[in-house]
């Protein structure tokens, strides 16, 4: 069954591009490749698993990956309600200030105790 497999594969010139035909050529099972060197990508269609084409391409000397596809856009997500800003927060009246708390030992001792 013929698969297309997609590389990134890392190349500057055409020579590299030369390097990644030769081997893809030699290889059994390629029906045809294309090789985009501006986009740094190479497409092979044939009866091989990726694995054995990412091997292969990688035998010329160049940085290889599977190309990644993009992910899809997420859309935006609004929310169902209305969000009070902070200004309308009022603050709290009960609070009490750092230095009239207890400290954590008198606490423990309370909690102890009874």
């Amino acid at each position: 069954m013929a698969q297309t497999v997609v590389l990134k594969v890392k190349m500057s010139c055409q020579g590299c591009a030369g390097a990644v035909r030769r081997v893809l050529e030699k290889t059994e099972g390629v029906e045809t490749f294309d090789i985009d060197l501006k986009e740094q990508k190479v497409t092979v269609k044939g009866n091989l698993q990726p694995d054995a084409v990412l091997q292969t391409v990688s035998k010329s000397g160049k940085q290889t990956a599977f190309w990644e596809a993009e992910a899809p856009v997420q859309p935006e997500v609004k929310p169902t309600e209305d969000v009070k800003p902070a200004e309308d927060v009022k603050p709290a009246e009960d609070v009490k200030p750092a230095e009239e708390l207890k400290p954590t030992e008198e606490l423990e001792a309370a909690w102890i105790m009874n």
